[in-house]
């Protein structure tokens, strides 16, 4: 079985080309993915200069290609479902090049449009719950916030 989900941030906007002949598209991105690090190892590799997150290089074909070049960028969170895939290929100096990457099948968006104009959403939410205590706020995704005491539990 080969399987991967992926839940991280683009580290630079989806490079999107078309191949020759068929005109297919295919999207290239990486995805900073961050290590399962306890807060003191993770003090301890930024100390070191080690990197906190693992960089991995994500292939996405065809209509979601268009869409991910589209409408995801840098710094953008994102989910992605798919394959590994190694490769190799000889390059300009005649040395072999050995790839690893995923293969995506499906990409979530886990975050839409501009940060700021999400954060004043979050703080809008917030105001509105707070000075409304009586809950018949519903957050921009149409979240409805419950009162701790209402949990049965």
């Amino acid at each position: 079985m080969n399987n991967v989900v992926l839940i991280g941030r683009l580290t630079a906007d989806p490079e999107l080309r078309f191949l020759p002949g068929s005109g297919r598209a295919v999207s290239n991105f990486t995805l900073a993915v961050d290590k399962d690090l306890s807060k003191a190892k993770r003090q301890e590799f930024e100390q070191q200069g080690k990197p906190t997150a693992d960089f991995i290089r994500i292939v996405v074909w065809g209509r979601q290609a268009e869409n991910c070049a589209n409408y995801m960028s840098k710094g953008k969170l994102v989910g992605v479902q798919g394959r590994i895939q190694s490769r190799s290929y000889d390059n300009n100096q005649g040395q072999r090049v050995f790839i690893t990457e995923v293969v995506a099948e499906k990409v979530q968006f886990l975050e839409w449009g501009d940060n700021a104009g999400q954060n004043n959403n979050t703080n809008n939410y917030n105001n509105n719950n707070n000075n409304n205590n009586n809950n018949d706020f519903a957050g921009p995704d149409g979240f409805q916030p419950v009162d701790d005491e209402d949990i049965p539990f």
